[in-house]
């Protein structure tokens, strides 16, 4: 049984022009997860990796229904494109954005108090639902479909249990790089 994410997910990714955005929505797209937007401010009506891009968060979630954003956006710009994403009441907003200015993330923290929002991140690896959905910077082949879930603060350690776990056979439910 996954949480937070599964096949069903659909994501926009902010930031998606930028060498990070591109190169892990391309790994997203490949590992079969369901990217059907993307965010840059001033480049709508073209795409990249066959994903659609909008100019705003709010384009791109009424012409998509998506229920999740990725965030690679640079930091200075990172608190602003949360708080936007809670704006328009997406379910989960994952934040891979490291080196936001902490003051930024405290406003953030605020504006999150009573909204529906989830906020995993920032300066985080992402979520995987092994085998449907990965939203994030995990290398996908090495987890396993199963029943263990899988919760870390560190992204390499994430990676060496997760690895370690399906080595023996045991395989996760969904994996959370917080």
């Amino acid at each position: 049984m996954s949480i937070l994410v599964n096949k069903d997910t659909k994501v926009i990714v902010q930031g998606i022009t930028g060498s990070a955005g591109s190169y892990h929505t391309q790994k997203m797209v490949e590992y079969g997860t369901k990217i059907v937007g993307g965010i840059t401010p001033g480049r709508s009506g073209i795409k990249i990796h066959s994903v659609p891009i909008f100019d705003t968060i709010s384009e791109a979630i009424r012409n998509t229904d998506a229920n999740v954003s990725v965030i690679f956006v640079p930091p200075a710009f990172a608190s602003d494109a949360i708080m936007e994403a809670v704006d328009e009441e997406i379910d989960l907003v994952i934040c891979i954005t490291e080196g936001i200015p902490v003051l930024d993330m405290v406003k953030v923290k605020r504006y999150l108090e009573g909204k529906k929002t989830i906020l995993i991140g920032p300066n985080c690896p992402g979520v995987i639902t092994p085998e449907e959905c990965k939203i994030g910077i995990m290398p996908g082949y090495i987890h396993k479909k199963g029943h263990v879930g899988v919760i870390s603060r560190s992204g390499t350690l994430t990676y060496e249990a997760v690895y370690q776990l399906s080595q023996v056979g045991i395989g996760q439910s969904t994996v959370i790089g917080i």
